[in-house]
């Protein structure tokens, strides 16, 4: 009989991936190049080396058991960790990346990172990049669970983690802006907690997947309207769907033009401490990919732009 290590390959797992995200059992042997027979006795092997059902299948949809699910997990942390270890490998022969994965908060001014890009490109480096875009917890979180090489944006404390390092961007100062329309915008100032929480707040979501996401700007019992980025939250508050903080950078150009409203409040301004962070890996330098990055990082330049910019966006 085989055991979990015969039948646990990363091609295996690979395949356990493709059935979730396939969604059936046919639809990922179409995906994957084989017949549904075959397909369906791979699982089964994986199945019985395990002594456990990894997919319910009293319906046409491939549904994951919680056995499944914790599995599906694992497995994919496992490929993660794989695909790392041949990209260190890689990087050890060349000095270059394979791949440098960039995680980027929804605060950071995406123009100014795609002229980074440019810049980067314009090199014709061996490097491919893939740009994440996180929110709060999650910009930090893909650094340390390794789904990031470099995080842009972060706006917290990054703790005692020795193998991570990190410098401060700069400050950002957020403004409680409404529509012009919104019953907030005709209010006295300054306006109070008591009055604010009577109104919906736009909050972004914060994007970790670890359970301990933050929340900034909001009261308690307050109704609130979740989007999933900075700019989804400018344009539902420019529609007057609810009320809350934005980087001054980002509204600025709706203020002059009259499409947003500045309010003072009886709280505390805010304004956050914005870094980036990136990987220290033990007994090894950086990719020449990396190095460049920070290089451009270190620039007051760059680092005002990548703050300030967002209504270029």
């Amino acid at each position: 009989m085989q055991t979990a290590r015969d039948v646990l390959t990363p091609d295996a797992l690979s395949m356990l991936v493709t059935i979730h995200t396939q969604g059936s059992f046919a639809a990922a042997a179409r995906s994957l190049g084989m017949v549904p027979s075959a397909l369906t006795y791979r699982v089964r092997n994986i199945e019985d080396a395990l002594d456990v059902l990894l997919f319910d299948r009293s319906s046409r949809q491939a549904k994951l058991t919680v056995a499944g699910a914790e599995l599906l997990r694992e497995g994919q942390r496992l490929l993660e960790e794989i695909d790392a270890v041949a990209n260190r490998v890689k990087r050890v022969a060349t000095g270059w990346e394979p791949q440098l994965t960039i995680a980027v908060d929804s605060v950071i001014s995406r123009s100014t990172v795609m002229e980074l890009c440019e810049a980067f490109f314009a090199m014709s480096p061996p490097t491919r990049v893939k740009l994440r875009e996180e929110v709060l917890h999650g910009t930090l979180d893909a650094l340390v669970t390794g789904q990031a090489d470099l995080s842009i944006g972060v706006a917290m404390e990054m703790n005692s983690n020795s193998n991570i390092l990190g410098e401060v961007l700069g400050t950002m100062p957020f403004i409680f802006a409404v529509a012009p329309h919104h019953p907030l915008a005709s209010m006295p100032e300054p306006l109070s907690d008591t009055l604010i929480e009577k109104h919906r707040a736009v909050a972004v979501a914060d994007s970790t997947q670890r359970g301990n996401a933050l929340t900034f700007g909001l009261l308690g019992g307050q109704d609130v309207l979740t989007v999933p980025s900075m700019r989804a939250k400018l344009e539902a508050q420019l529609r007057g769907l609810g009320c809350g903080f934005l980087p001054e950078g980002l509204a600025r150009p709706y203020l002059e033009t009259g499409r947003l409203v500045s309010r003072t409040v009886e709280r505390p301004s805010r304004i956050l401490s914005i870094s980036y962070a990136w990987r220290a890996e033990a007994g090894s330098t950086h990719g020449r990919a990396l190095q460049w990055w920070l290089q451009q990082l270190k620039s007051p330049a760059t680092r005002t732009a990548l703050l300030e910019r967002q209504q270029s966006n």
